[in-house]
């Protein structure tokens, strides 16, 4: 399987966690985080349902990871998730020292990769490659629709 195919598959796979958040009624964004082709973990936001403005699907998945690795470092994950990752999120990731990141849909308000170029900075301690919008037009369909009801 190529690069692009195995992008295309978890991208998928962050996409039934989207799914999921969205059945919390939780703004639909998913994350899934691999090693050496192997799902070690999903997540999806649930800042409504736990009360938390830090419970981003990448948050979630980067804590639930570091515990399934007992590692607060995940060398060599590639995190895949449905929308370009906010500051907060570029943080964490940059702290446990992922290889890669694959989004799909972008943020154009407050993506923190192609917005505000935030791996552009000088005199980060880490930094990772970034692949950007797998499926994206798939992402940002399931992101309107959602936003859409609700204005409804």
């Amino acid at each position: 399987m190529s690069q692009f195919e195995t992008d295309i598959y978890y991208m998928q796979q962050a996409l039934v966690c989207a799914d999921r958040a969205q059945e919390s009624a939780e703004v639909p964004v998913g994350a899934v985080l691999v090693l050496d082709k192997q799902l070690i973990s999903t997540a999806y936001n649930q800042t409504i349902s736990h009360c938390d403005p830090t419970a981003h699907a990448e948050i979630l998945l980067l804590r639930q990871a570091a515990k399934i690795c007992n590692n607060h470092r995940l060398l060599g994950t590639t995190l895949y998730v449905t929308l370009e990752p906010c500051l907060m999120c570029i943080g964490a990731m940059i702290q446990a020292r992922i290889k890669r990141l694959v989004f799909g849909a972008y943020d154009h308000r407050l993506g923190a990769i192609a917005s505000l170029q935030l791996l552009q900075t000088k005199g980060l301690n880490h930094s990772f490659e970034f692949t950007d919008g797998i499926l994206a037009s798939r992402c940002a369909e399931k992101l309107q629709e959602f936003f859409k009801q609700k204005r409804h």
